[in-house]
């Protein structure tokens, strides 16, 4: 193998497929990139042995094609302390040592077998596929991944729904305590099918659409899924298991609705919770007519605070609790202007909503359960 391109080019190109790369993989090869050269493409690859990225970068020059394994983090450090130069890159056909030279100087580094590094998983003849737009699919999981879990007993949790569907499409991901789902009519397919995507993936693919504006190609089975996105390839291994079913505990008759502007009930949340205790974090929400008071305490440390916004709200007077933590990750996280609240009672969940003029492209739901309010 030997080929020449730009230090700053291939640089750009590692960077981004490193994101793979485990801290601890579990095996040796898997703290390398596959190099993989044909024709004048340099064909980059990265995996932690459920997750795999893949990039092409055109080469300046090619002398020889083949391919090997070089060390991820030794290459990546030596090239960012290269200026925007022409580098040469070379290997000898039965030798583990790569040559990099460039018109000063000359350095080698260990390469290793490419037969070693894990193959591709194939997608099955019975697979589906569809495509959506990337800045709807980068919406569709910034506006849930927070939302996702950490669980060992119901791996499920841990990943977005994706629920394809030929009319509209909903992305939906839940710890337990909240619940988020993105409903998204840009995103349609020939036959209605799901899959859940790991978090992780999922955050991988965030940092490669943002700068993306072209379509996306999603194609999987039960077990894996191929994102194709411009130059990029993301193969990931799918959570296998039943996910909850989300419609059936998303209230459809909260009668009880408070209007309110997201930001300002943001920030007064967020100067309440100053003072809630430190364990529960609970923030409780006392409704009247067309107000509502916000208060917290910790009567370990003798801390308390209180503050009132005015809101739209003529429902039945109420109190109700809530951790703020949560309920600060869903008003951060939710594009409207203004919002409502939907209640019941303070023992069921609340159904936050925009109050905006309605979007007929995409359409955020998010359930919040309550908590006991300490006497």
């Amino acid at each position: 193998m030997k080929f020449t391109v730009s230090s700053s080019d291939l640089l750009e190109g590692l960077v981004s497929v490193s994101k793979v790369i485990s801290n601890k993989p579990t095996l040796a090869i898997l703290e390398n990139f596959l190099f993989e050269l044909d024709s004048n493409t340099l064909t980059v690859t990265a995996s932690d042995g459920e997750t795999t990225l893949r990039n092409s970068i055109v080469m300046e020059s090619v002398s020889e094609v083949g391919r090997t394994a070089v060390p991820a983090k030794l290459l990546t450090d030596s090239l960012k302390e290269f200026p925007d130069l022409p580098l040469t890159f070379k290997t000898a056909e039965g030798e583990s040592i790569m040559e990099i030279s460039w018109a000063s100087g000359a350095s080698k580094i260990p390469c290793f077998d490419a037969a070693d590094f894990p193959k591709l998983p194939e997608i099955a003849e019975t697979s589906d596929s569809f495509e959506i737009a990337a800045g709807s699919l980068l919406d569709g999981i910034n506006n849930t991944i927070y939302a996702t879990a950490e669980e060992e007993l119901r791996p499920m949790m841990n990943g977005i729904l994706f629920d394809i569907d030929t009319e509209v499409s909903t992305f939906v991901a839940s710890d337990a305590h909240k619940l988020i789902c993105f409903e998204l009519t840009g995103a349609k397919a020939s036959q209605k099918s799901s899959f859940i995507l790991h978090k992780k993936p999922a955050a991988i693919l965030k940092s490669l659409l943002a700068k993306v504006d072209s379509d996306v190609l999603i194609q999987f089975d039960s077990k894996n899924a191929y994102f194709q996105i411009n130059g990029n390839m993301l193969v990931c291994r799918l959570i296998e298991g039943k996910y909850p079913a989300y419609r059936t505990v998303i209230p459809k008759n909260n009668t009880n609705r408070m209007t309110i502007g997201r930001t300002d009930l943001l920030n007064v949340v967020k100067r309440i919770a100053v003072c809630s205790n430190q364990v529960s974090n609970q923030i409780k929400l006392k409704l009247s007519f067309n107000e509502v008071l916000i208060s917290a305490q910790d009567l370990s440390f003798s801390m308390s605070a209180f503050e009132t916004l005015p809101c739209q709200y003529d429902g039945e007077a109420m109190e109700i609790g809530f951790k703020a933590s949560f309920l600060l990750e869903i008003l951060g996280n939710l594009p409207y202007r203004n919002i409502t609240l939907e209640l019941a009672d303070p023992c069921r969940a609340a159904l936050i909503v925009s109050a905006d003029e309605p979007d007929p492209v995409e359409n955020i739901k998010a359930l919040l359960m309550p908590v006991m309010i300490n006497a």
